[in-house]
């Protein structure tokens, strides 16, 4: 029996690391994107993306992902999104705006005689941000980063709330069968993956030790 549910989870966890990846390629750019809007000189722009990540990060990833599913049909009687479309595009939101407070903060906390630096070196602002800012930045926001990360990697069971299939509901079809202990079993999963990943973070942190600030 073992082996079947082994198979089972993994399947149920390959659709889970589906919703992790393609959120993490879409929310990374947009993050920086709508970082960019919330750091804006122009004022209206500045307080509209402020007051949208304010808005996603005050409400909760499940009622994000319900609104985006159910609200167009119920709302503008459009037709319904695909289910997994749905959570990506919730998701990518969602970590989106938290991802964007992370680079603001990251880039904020660079001296502005950095800045001030590369003009009198006749650098671009381009080329300051690139060549000066970037990579300190990138050392500065990795611990946020890999925090956030990593709780996306659990945030991805909430896809069951819109019915769809990824390792935890896997484990609880189990139930019906009489057994329990398969949902216990997709924890190793999840600990397992995250082990991984926080070794590879601590990697990448230890790279990056060379800027000191």
């Amino acid at each position: 029996m073992f082996l079947p549910v082994t198979l089972q989870l993994l399947a149920g966890f390959g659709e889970s690391l589906k919703i992790f990846l393609l959120t993490l390629l879409f929310s990374l750019p947009l993050g920086l994107v709508i970082c960019f809007g919330s750091m804006s000189r122009f004022s209206p722009l500045r307080k509209l993306t402020r007051c949208f990540v304010w808005v996603i990060r005050g409400t909760p990833l499940m009622l994000q992902l319900i609104i985006i599913f159910y609200g167009p049909g119920l709302i503008f009687g459009l037709p319904a999104m695909p289910r997994f479309t749905a959570t990506i595009v919730a998701f990518a939101i969602n970590y989106a705006c938290y991802f964007s407070e992370i680079y603001r903060g990251g880039i904020e906390s660079i001296p502005k005689g950095q800045y001030e630096a590369g003009q009198v070196l006749g650098m671009t602002k381009q080329q300051i941000f690139f060549r000066v800012v970037l990579l300190q930045v990138v050392k500065r926001i990795m611990a946020p980063m890999s925090n956030e990360i990593i709780t996306l990697v659990k945030d991805t069971s909430l896809a069951r709330i819109i019915s769809v299939y990824e390792i935890i509901w896997a484990g609880e079809s189990f139930i019906k069968k009489g057994l329990i202990w398969p949902l216990f079993y997709t924890g190793a999963f999840y600990l397992v993956f995250n082990g991984l990943l926080t070794v590879l973070f601590g990697k990448l942190e230890e790279k990056l030790n060379y800027f000191r600030g």
